[in-house]
Formats: structure tokens, C-alpha cells, sequence
């Protein structure tokens, strides 16, 4: 889905107005510029994962809520019609929203790991449980709390609730991993 569908700006804008700040005041605390900023809310550049969640923190929203539409959708969700969360024309660690949106409870998607990318940067740590499959690709590393694991092709992993955890794709080909999370974090 294109960033005008999603209009992932214009809600930027709104949680930013909605909590009293400008633009420069989101970039002290994001340490985003306020040009990049200005571009985002414009639908001019399309974030990254790891800037959109610095720009959730700093509001205090969940990032799910930037893909929350305000119409629900269909049950059904054709390939070419996921939205997709991050910047795969940028070799970023993107995912694809497998649910039709994520007003239900729960939230299920795809996320592809480049070749020897990861999500050191963008640990993640969900109030819910998460459960994990390694559809594609001959394995993939991850780091939950303290302790590393490999997942090889078709294997599974169940994610505790408040567990930070990373992947790594240690592979010259893209790996995807499809994942359920309740309640959604997204």
C-alpha cells in the first residue's frame, strides 16, 4: 500500500498537534531533524522502522496506532495489497501486514530480513505474547533477553510477554518470518 493510502503523515501530524508540539520541539526529542520530520508529515519520505518507533516513544503512542485505519477493511488481504511497514527500497528489515489492519486482536504478519541485516537497532519488546515461523530461508538467528537461538527453515519460537528480542539474518539471502502477536504492537 502507498504511503498516501496509509497516510502515515497526516497522522504523525495529528498525535504531534494533539500532544502541543511543533515540529522543532518533536526533533529535540526525537533527534530527527526537523526537515526529515517536515518531509514525513508531508508524505515525502517514508520512515524508517527505527525512526517511526523513536517518533512513537517521543508521543507516546504505539506504533500500531500509525497504521490503524479509520474504515475497517475486508477479511481479505491480497499479496499485492499488504501494507508495508518500513523501507524495503532502502535494503531495510521491512514487514508486511498479513491481517487486513490491526483493529482486531490480534496482529499477524511478514517481516523480511535482508541478507546479513538484523534488528539490533529495533529490539523489540511487545506487552503480548508473540509467536514466530521461519517460512523462508535456511536460518535465522534470535536474541531473546540474554540468550541466542537458531531457527531453521519451518521451525518455530514462542516470545514471552516484556522479552526484548532481535533477529539476524547471517545468510546471503533474504529470510521471511511470519509472526502473530496479541494484542497488536504494531
Amino acid at each position: 500500500m502507498d504511503k498516501e493510502k496509509l497516510k502515515l503523515g497526516k497522522k504523525l501530524q495529528d498525535f504531534r498537534t494533539a500532544k502541543g508540539l511543533s515540529i522543532r520541539e518533536l526533533s529535540k526529542l526525537t533527534g530527527i531533524t526537523s526537515s526529515m520530520l517536515s518531509q514525513i508529515e508531508h508524505d515525502q519520505v517514508n520512515p524508517s522502522i527505527n525512526s517511526l518507533s523513536t517518533i512513537a516513544h517521543a508521543l507516546a503512542v504505539p506504533i500500531y496506532r500509525f497504521f490503524q485505519e479509520d474504515e475497517v477493511s475486508g477479511p481479505v488481504v491480497a499479496s499485492g495489497e499488504r501494507k508495508t511497514i518500513g523501507r524495503p527500497d532502502k535494503g531495510d528489515v521491512f514487514y508486511e501486514l498479513l491481517t487486513p489492519d490491526t483493529l482486531g486482536s490480534i496482529e499477524f504478519c511478514m517481516m523480511i530480513i535482508p541478507p546479513n541485516a538484523d534488528t539490533e537497532k529495533i529490539s523489540h519488546c511487545h506487552t503480548g505474547e508473540e509467536v514466530a515461523f521461519l517460512l523462508e530461508g535456511s536460518s535465522v538467528d534470535i536474541k531473546i533477553e540474554e540468550n541466542m537461538y537458531i531457527l531453521n527453515q519451518y521451525d518455530s519460537v514462542r516470545i514471552k510477554p516484556h522479552c526484548t528480542h532481535a533477529w539476524k539474518n547471517n545468510t546471503d539471502k533474504p529470510v521471511k518470518v511470519i509472526f502473530a502477536i496479541t494484542p497488536p504492537s504494531f
